[in-house]
């Protein structure tokens, strides 16, 4: 299938007809509000809507500034939503977009992204097999990597939605308490270790009832669909910070996504099973069929003062061991209840070479090893002015489906 838009058929195109992914768009002194990516252009839902060229699900849905609305909807109006736009879009479909481009196509260059969902809750899972075992290798040795817990169960942690931001956000250098090895007590200030993390995030479409667990499958079906997702961490504050409870303020700082919703339909395509089983997992996480995606990622990072990028990790979204329903049918099997809207992040994504882990933490083994930039800098952790971009696609037969940059930079600490 191709668009009669150009751009859209391009075989490096993050955006052909089969992708059509959400997002929050404002143009020029416009009102944020939602929209498609098609090519180089957005579509402008919101203008659609008005003209009557959507199907409607008794409200308008689109004029709003984040995607919510539309995913409360259902599975069976997003649907409708998408089959209407690929008709639009399309060669020798429907011509109502093409007649009047200049109302509903805006160049993605003129246009400025903002978040495409309100984040209700984040939850944060430890899912990547290799990127449990590298770092428990690093703290408890690899006989004791993984705790004994990991074969059986997604092990996730609540973060913080109100610090998750669009792509090209910069973010300042977190502060905290830091206690080194050789220190008697511990001290406050800017962190020393900070990282990256590799993940894809989960965007959860429809909730589910207070006391209610859901199976694999509904979990399956209350998925919108996966964004990019990097989930910085600041190693120094949370290894002093950790211990007994996890993660807290060395995480909480910043999360940052990509401005574009890629759907479950446009993913579906690439579909794959996830790893064989090192332990029988219990009834309620059995998977019916393949959940997970080949996606191939890759992470960047442009240092300070330079326009060079060094892309220092290549890896695929496959190779996690759970997928993001089992994760999302564990996180209701005691009742707690999931809201439009609510994220949950893979956990860092690793495969089996320090060329393909996650994580600088990784990458460097815990600083031993620095990588060599193309601009001859080293790098164990990041630097202020570092920026990092991590990009990522499913590659089908002549076309992909992109997820657009996702793109953060690192700012001095404030004090």
């Amino acid at each position: 299938m191709r668009s009669w838009l150009p751009s859209a058929n391009a075989d490096t195109s993050d955006f052909p007809v089969q992708n059509l992914p959400y997002g929050v768009f404002s143009h020029g002194s416009g009102a944020p509000r939602c929209g498609a990516a098609i090519g180089d252009r957005v579509l402008d839902l919101a203008a659609l809507e008005a003209d009557g060229l959507l199907p409607t699900s008794g409200k308008p849905v689109f004029s709003a500034p984040e995607l919510n609305p539309f995913m409360e909807c259902g599975p069976e109006f997003w649907t409708e939503v998408r089959a209407r736009l690929t008709d639009l879009l399309r060669e020798g479909g429907d011509g109502a977009v093409r007649n009047k481009e200049e109302r509903y196509l805006h160049p993605l260059a003129a246009v400025t992204l903002h978040l495409p969902f309100r984040v209700s809750e984040y939850t944060d899972f430890y899912a990547g097999k290799q990127h449990a075992f590298n770092v428990g290798t690093m703290f408890r040795g690899p006989e004791n990597a993984l705790p004994p817990n990991w074969l059986h169960i997604p092990i996730g942690y609540n973060g913080r939605a109100s610090s998750v931001v669009v792509s090209g956000t910069d973010f300042h250098r977190p502060e905290g308490q830091l206690k080194r090895p050789d220190q008697g007590e511990p001290e406050f200030g800017p962190s020393q270790r900070l990282d990256i993390e590799l993940e894809m995030g989960a965007v959860v479409g429809t909730g589910s009832r207070f006391g209610k667990p859901v199976s694999v499958a509904e979990a399956g079906e209350m998925i919108f669909g996966y964004v990019l997702l990097n989930d910085w961490s600041a190693r120094d504050i949370q290894a002093w910070e950790y211990q007994p409870l996890g993660p807290f303020q060395g995480k909480a700082f910043c999360t940052t996504i990509s401005p574009w919703v890629v759907t479950k339909a446009a993913l579906e395509p690439f579909r794959t099973p996830t790893p064989e089983r090192e332990r029988k997992l219990l009834p309620y996480l059995e998977e019916p069929g393949p959940m997970l995606y080949r996606i191939d990622l890759e992470v960047a990072l442009t240092p300070a003062g330079s326009s060079e990028e060094t892309v220092i990790s290549r890896t695929n979204y496959s190779t996690m061991y759970y997928s993001a329903a089992q994760q999302l049918a564990h996180h209701t099997s005691s009742g707690c209840p999931m809201r439009s809207g609510d994220l949950l992040g893979s956990g860092t994504i690793s495969g089996e070479t320090p060329d393909s882990y996650g994580s600088l933490l990784e990458m460097s083994w815990g600083g031993k090893t620095p990588l060599k930039l193309a601009n001859g800098e080293d790098r164990s952790f990041l630097e202020d002015g570092d920026r990092v971009t991590l990009r990522g696609h499913a590659q089908g037969d002549g076309y992909r489906i992109g997820f657009g940059d996702c793109t953060g930079r690192v700012l001095p600490a404030r004090s």
